[in-house]
């Protein structure tokens, strides 16, 4: 039977979802935003990569733009001045090491097999190992069927596959520097449009606040580490260049790109410096001066100079770096191993700005800062028996 007051055919009331269901779901929910996103940056790098290269510029250059404001020079004329300076810049550095850098490949077999010679005597105890490994390869080899025919997939020339690497990066220099200076000439209008997304005026308070903050800390960290990696390539090739080593201004420009990958930079530097110097000179022992001095350079520069100019709080774990460098450059190639820190640091200094990311920037940071590390001494020495 019916009441009067139940009417009929009502739809039964909605069962609120449980708290934990919730959180399931909100975490499903980032797991696939994140998967569609490193998909959507892996598929359309031709896209993103000239615009993040922009940004980085333009964060680059910002605080030159704001110095000479301040000194009544327009920001649409500062940019492009800068903007200008900084594609010549490339552009020439590009032209005068592109000589060298070709003679050195060309020169690879033959140095190769100079480092071969030189090598000998720490080779021998090795051989023994390797003759082994090659009879296993061929008795392999000749244990497979010898009726399967081998497919081998042509693939493009080298002039062909060294035409299109050009475009494409000619392609990308143009689209970075001319949205660089877009970004660099607009202003604040990026912040204005930021505050206008918000509606009460705590909200827009807050947004400016964070904005302003992120965009200092992130601009000063990128043209310190810059002009930093310039000198450090600017002394390891005056440097080299006293040694006696050939071709010091690949060497102190390599030097100065790849210190830009923290740890693994400057051991690729010094990798590459010992094996040229080992070919160049005849004393083994003075060919280790080269890598020595490169050695004591790096290791300057990173324990001493950029903590003291640049600070501890943007110093970023080593776990995370390798992780970045690994990610970066599996996404975007080279290019993003080389951007790979500069993102994590302005990754780092977004989530230090908003508590519910701040554990993020915690695990990303070197080291705890005095507050959190007495928290945790507290913590500790409550929790012990």
């Amino acid at each position: 039977m019916k009441t009067e007051h139940e009417p009929s055919g009502s739809a039964p009331p909605e069962q609120a979802v449980p708290s934990g269901d919730l959180r399931v779901i909100r975490r499903l929910m980032l797991g696939l935003f994140l998967l569609a996103l490193v998909y959507a940056l892996y598929f359309a790098r031709e896209f993103f990569l000239p615009v993040v290269l922009a940004f980085l510029l333009a964060l680059m250059l910002t605080p030159i733009v704001r110095f000479l404001k301040k000194h009544g020079v327009p920001e649409v004329l500062s940019a492009t001045l800068l903007v200008f300076a900084s594609m010549v810049g490339i552009g020439t550095a590009g032209y005068l090491l592109s000589g060298p850098v070709v003679e050195l490949v060309n020169n690879a077999p033959q140095i190769g097999r100079q480092l071969s010679d030189r090598m000998e005597d720490l080779r021998r105890p090795f051989e023994r190992f390797m003759e082994v490994s090659r009879q296993v390869d061929e008795v392999a080899e000749t244990a497979g069927e010898t009726d399967i025919q081998r497919v081998v997939v042509s693939q493009p020339g080298i002039v062909s596959r060294a035409a299109g690497n050009v475009l494409s990066a000619g392609t990308t220099a143009a689209i970075t520097f001319v949205l660089s200076l877009f970004v660099l000439a607009s202003g604040t209008m990026f912040y204005e449009k930021i505050v206008q997304s918000f509606t009460r005026m705590s909200e827009k308070k807050r947004a400016l606040r964070v904005v302003y903050d992120v965009e200092r800390e992130v601009s000063r960290y990128l043209l310190t580490i810059s002009l930093i990696n310039a000198c450090l390539g600017a002394v390891i090739g005056a440097g080299l260049w006293v040694i006696g080593m050939p071709m010091p201004l690949v060497f102190g420009a390599a030097a100065g790109l790849l210190n830009f990958l923290p740890y693994i930079g400057a051991a690729m530097t010094i990798i590459l410096v010992a094996i040229i110097s080992v070919v160049t000179f005849d004393s083994l022992a003075f060919a280790m001066v080269a890598p020595l001095f490169v050695m004591i350079c790096t290791v300057t520069e990173g324990n001493m100079i950029t903590p003291l100019v640049v600070g501890r709080r943007l110093e970023i774990n080593a776990v995370a770096i390798f992780i970045a460098v690994a990610f970066w450059s599996w996404l975007w190639g080279f290019v993003g191993a080389l951007i790979a820190v500069p993102l994590l640091v302005i990754i780092k200094v977004f989530c230090d700005h908003f508590d519910s990311l701040s554990h993020v920037g915690n695990f990303l940071s070197a080291q705890q800062s005095v507050e959190e590390a007495e928290e945790d001494k507290q913590e500790a020495e409550t929790v012990a028996p």
